[in-house]
């Protein structure tokens, strides 16, 4: 007897065989399934010679006999749920590393593990965060960096707290942060840099407790006004007597508005904020030429510098009306200046904007309450607002300090009054801003 058990070959047909006269010398071989049999049945080395794998057969049911039962056949046609593009159920092959990307190439398993949702957004998280202490630290170093001073002090008859915000803003001819050859170049003269200098511009800028639009409001240098302590004068003698809290107390008593803060900028810092956003950009309707200034423009467009736009704010030879349309130019520039200063050009640019806010703050004086968020809140509002001069009697007006400007009392005194009681200012007394000829 051989090792094998006698009939293991066998199946449901052999004693059909045996009837037929098969007995032992038949072919018992035949019961096993062939790709040639007319069922399609398997036969040795189907794989070798079939490039489809399982073929047809995997579709057709099992032969009878003891061969095992083939695996079930998946929704796509293939057995195992295989992919028909690799045939059968058989195993894709491995993609290579050049395909694939590899473990540190984009494709790899490093990349997509960097890729997931959750990673992307921690990383997102940590540079959003880092932004935030960047802006946060520099904010509090400009915001240390300001000059504060105990100006707006009380004093006897000072107005009561008004509706909305006064700002008292002052640009003074101190030479605070210029060298001597700075001072040369920009011809501003050779006044003393550590004395308080004088006040060429001053100005109030009225913000509405409703949110309306503001009003800058242009006070004349040479105003004829009464100085607390030194009696009848030009009001910038005021600066010079006694800085900008003598100033401040000084708009105050004239105009019976209660200044909530102040702000004075000096020439250096004027230039060198201009200069650190790139320069600013003036449509001239004629030819300038000021000697005293060191201005000269021709007629149309220019990027104004540091220099220029100084000279540009500083004249007033050019005009028959003087210091009343140079202040009409200081408007209208400012507002140019703080709309380049403020725009996402500037504020998203590190480079400009730290330049300029750092120039801002080195040569600004504030008042003890004011904070350098208030200052982005009056750039703001500078953007584009409402613009006049405080009504003007007379404009030549003689008196022992020399020409000065007389104010038109009624009109003033129902500016300032509607101001501080928040009611809508006639717009007969609003003039706003125009280009000199």
């Amino acid at each position: 007897m051989g090792e094998w058990p006698e009939g293991w070959f066998r199946d449901g047909t052999d004693s059909a065989d045996a009837a037929d006269g098969g007995g032992s010398g038949a072919d018992r071989t035949v019961s096993i399934p062939s790709s040639q049999h007319p069922g399609g049945q398997y036969q040795v080395g189907q794989y070798a010679t079939d490039p489809s794998g399982y073929g047809a057969a995997a579709q057709r049911p099992a032969p009878p006999g003891s061969w095992p039962e083939q695996p079930p056949v998946s929704s796509s046609g293939t057995p195992y749920g295989g992919s028909g593009r690799y045939g059968g159920g058989l195993a894709a092959p491995a993609r290579s590393p050049s395909r694939s990307g590899g473990p540190g190439l984009p494709g790899g398993p490093r990349w997509r593990r960097w890729l997931r949702p959750r990673r992307i957004i921690g990383v997102l998280a940590v540079i959003v965060a880092l932004l935030l202490v960047a802006g946060v630290g520099t904010y509090f170093y400009l915001n240390s960096k300001l000059t504060r001073s105990n100006i707006l002090v009380n004093f006897a008859g000072r107005p009561s707290p008004g509706s909305g915000t006064n700002w008292l803003i002052a640009g003074s001819d101190s030479r605070q942060g210029l060298t001597k050859r700075e001072e040369r170049r920009l011809s501003t003269g050779n006044l003393d840099s550590t004395g308080p200098g004088r006040s060429d511009t001053i100005m109030i800028l009225h913000i509405p407790a409703g949110g309306g639009r503001p009003l800058l409001i242009s006070i004349p240098r040479d105003s004829y006004v009464n100085i607390p302590g030194y009696g009848m004068n030009k009001i910038n003698a005021a600066f010079s007597f006694g800085g900008p809290s003598l100033l401040a107390k000084t708009v105050q008593a004239n105009t019976g508005l209660y200044i909530n803060h102040f702000m004075d900028i000096g020439f250096g810092g004027f230039v060198h904020v201009v200069d650190a956003v790139g320069g600013v950009r003036m449509c001239l309707d004629h030819r300038l030429h000021d000697r005293a200034s060191g201005l000269k423009l021709s007629k149309g467009c220019h990027v104004l510098n540091g220099a220029e736009a100084l000279a540009y704010v500083r004249d007033r030879h050019d005009f028959a009306t003087q210091d009343l349309q140079r202040e009409q130019d200081q408007r209208i520039f400012l507002a140019a200046l703080l709309k380049k200063l403020t725009s996402p050009g500037v504020m998203l640019n590190p480079f400009a904007a730290l330049p300029a806010a750092s120039g801002v703050v080195d040569t600004l004086t504030v008042d003890d309450g004011t904070s350098l968020y208030q200052l982005f809140g009056v750039a703001e509002a500078m953007r584009n607002p409402e613009t006049t001069t405080v009504p003007i009697a007379n404009s030549n007006y003689l008196t022992s300090a020399g020409d000065a400007v007389q104010w038109n009392a009624s009109q003033a005194k129902e500016l300032f009054t509607d101001l501080q009681t928040g009611q809508t200012v006639p717009k007969t007394l609003i003039t706003g801003s125009h280009q000199g000829t």
